[in-house]
């Protein structure tokens, strides 16, 4: 029986155990934080079903009923579970440097400089630091560096790729709020002003040649392409889930649609996924709108 991924977060406070879990969570993990250790056996026991998520389990010294010793013993007892540590290390001058940074108190030094909660948890955490499969020192990582780290880590091959859409729409409507990248394409021939174009779409041939035909379309199409094949790995690179591209024209029938269709294949041909959408391909034309500004 396959059974999912069970890892254990741990390491030292301020060296970036919330930004791993949360980064972890956003790769579809299921993620729990600070549960009793008297709870732990039994959360691993389901997380070892092969219908679970993958489980990613946070804890350190605040942790009730925290004990390195007996956790290590359990995880030895439990070889069929095949559990994995990864601890978070950090040297203690950037420790305390980050403590100072934020004005927060050691959770082991509420009334004591942070050094010595840094030394009391260091102790503490000794047995885990060195049972651990990972151990990763974050001292001259940035939360995003360690972002960065746990997604090329722990997300399956192909299983990072942010949710791509390309859709079109029209001004006249209002602009998609979820869109992340946003091009207005009203600058190329508007096919409603041929009287035989108007009633078709961007979907059609001959208006698609129309488009086309516009003197600004291969170079505004080539620099679109170029900015597009910059931009997707940056997004994909930063952890983002999802991206939306929306190209828009008037009334977001003819141009947008087209053009959204054009880079929609584009980006299939470069091994992207994108959703296809035409958010107002469906409505009723609104020749007021539509030809509110009038190409010369």
């Amino acid at each position: 029986m396959t059974r999912s991924p069970i890892l254990l977060v741990t390491g030292m406070s301020g060296a970036g155990k919330s930004t791993a879990l949360r980064t972890l969570e956003d790769l579809g993990w299921e993620v729990v934080d600070n549960l009793p250790l008297r709870l732990l056996e039994g959360l691993l026991a389901i997380g070892t079903r092969d219908t679970e998520r993958p489980l990613a389990v946070g804890l350190g010294p605040q942790t009730r009923g925290f004990d390195a010793k007996q956790i290590v013993q359990a995880i030895t007892d439990r070889p069929d579970m095949g559990l994995s540590i990864l601890f978070l290390d950090c040297n203690a001058v950037e420790l305390e440097r980050r403590y100072n940074e934020t004005r927060r108190r050691h959770p082991l030094a509420q009334d004591r400089p942070a050094m010595d909660g840094i030394a009391q948890e260091r102790a503490l955490l000794g047995p885990l630091r060195d049972f651990a499969n990972r151990l990763v020192d974050t001292t001259a990582f940035s939360a995003s560096d360690l972002a960065h780290w746990v997604r090329d880590t722990f997300t399956p091959d192909g299983g990072g790729e942010p949710v791509l859409s390309v859709m079109s729409f029209g001004f006249s409507r209002g602009v998609p709020r979820d869109a992340d990248i946003v091009l207005d394409m009203r600058f190329l021939r508007n096919p409603h002003w041929d009287p035989e174009l108007k009633p078709g779409t961007g979907r059609d041939p001959a208006v698609a040649a129309y488009v086309m035909a516009d003197p600004a379309y291969d170079a505004a199409m080539a620099a679109i392409e170029t900015m597009l094949a910059t931009l997707l790995p940056r997004y994909r690179a930063e952890g983002k889930s999802y991206v939306t591209v929306a190209f828009g024209c008037t009334g977001g029938r003819h141009r947008s649609v087209h053009v959204a269709e054009r880079m929609g294949a584009w980006l299939r041909e470069r091994g992207f996924s994108p959703t296809i959408a035409h958010r107002d391909l469906g409505t009723a034309p609104q020749d007021s709108l539509d030809g509110a500004v009038q190409a010369p």
